[in-house]
């Protein structure tokens, strides 16, 4: 006897296959045609993350077209195992990105950061070490602060109106407690009087356009901060994927079940 359920479920697994060959296919195209490690860096998460999609989705759709409960077992624990590392990651997520908060400075339309603000584990495990220094290639290839030198006639007033992005704010400008003097968005000069605070960030700072202030802690907090809201961000979507694949797993509880009644049904008709 033909049940809803096993419809519904193999619906849901077209669709996730159909996702999973779109993100297997953007990775094979990034690796054919990205021509900076930023975009070289997005295949293997990509690809991955299709392959896994792609092997639940055949298992179920087999499982649920030829109503074989085996593979249909198979999908709802992978399913389950999806559901409870989904859980995990979001509550973990959310533990590591519930400290710090940008400092407002006063007459301005943006917040400056500071890398001891954010937890260990985001500095010890995204901008310590080695691995600052392809993210330091990424945010000079995108050109956020090349954009920002674009207007060269801009007063300092106009300048601080800004609505700077965290990374923009603390990779493309010296901090403002340097006291460094506005000549345009990314050319700042030492007063006569020095800097006002020995600061490392203060002498870290350069007008070289390919360094800037890229190697600053101010420049990883900007970073940090980023991607905390990124990652608040992806939160939600976390919780909402929690409820698809919840109600999707309740949904193949019910097919199996279903196929099982069938089949106690069929022998108790005599059918084999």
């Amino acid at each position: 006897m033909a049940r809803i359920s096993n419809t519904i479920v193999t619906i849901l697994n077209i669709v996730s296959a159909v996702l999973a060959l779109v993100a297997i296919g953007t990775s094979a195209n990034l690796m054919v045609r990205s021509s900076t490690e930023c975009q070289k860096s997005l295949q293997s998460p990509l690809l991955m993350a299709g392959v896994i999609l792609l092997v639940i989705s055949l298992i179920g759709l087999i499982g649920s077209c030829g109503r074989s409960n085996f593979f249909l077992y198979t999908y709802l624990t992978l399913l389950f195992l999806s559901i409870v590392a989904l859980i995990a990651f979001t509550v973990f997520a959310f533990l590591v990105t519930n400290e710090s908060a940008g400092k407002a400075v006063s007459g301005q339309g943006f917040k400056e950061y500071r890398l001891g603000d954010y937890s260990h584990w985001m500095q010890n495990n995204l901008v310590n070490g080695e691995k600052w220094n392809g993210i330091r290639s990424c945010l000079v290839e995108s050109n956020l602060c090349g954009r920002l030198g674009e207007e060269v006639h801009q007063t300092e007033a106009e300048f601080y109106k800004q609505k700077l992005s965290p990374i923009q704010s603390g990779c493309c400008k010296p901090p403002s407690y340097c006291g460094f003097e506005f000549k345009n968005a990314t050319y700042w000069t030492v007063p006569k009087s020095g800097l006002a605070v020995p600061d490392s960030d203060c002498i870290t700072w350069s007008n070289d356009q390919e360094t800037l202030c890229y190697d600053c802690k101010s420049c990883k907090g900007g970073f940090l901060a980023n991607g905390k809201k990124e990652w608040r961000d992806l939160l939600i979507c976390n919780v909402l994927l929690v409820v698809i694949y919840m109600v999707v797993y309740s949904v193949g509880c019910c097919a199996s079940r279903n196929n099982r009644e069938d089949r106690v049904y069929a022998k108790y008709r005599g059918y084999p």
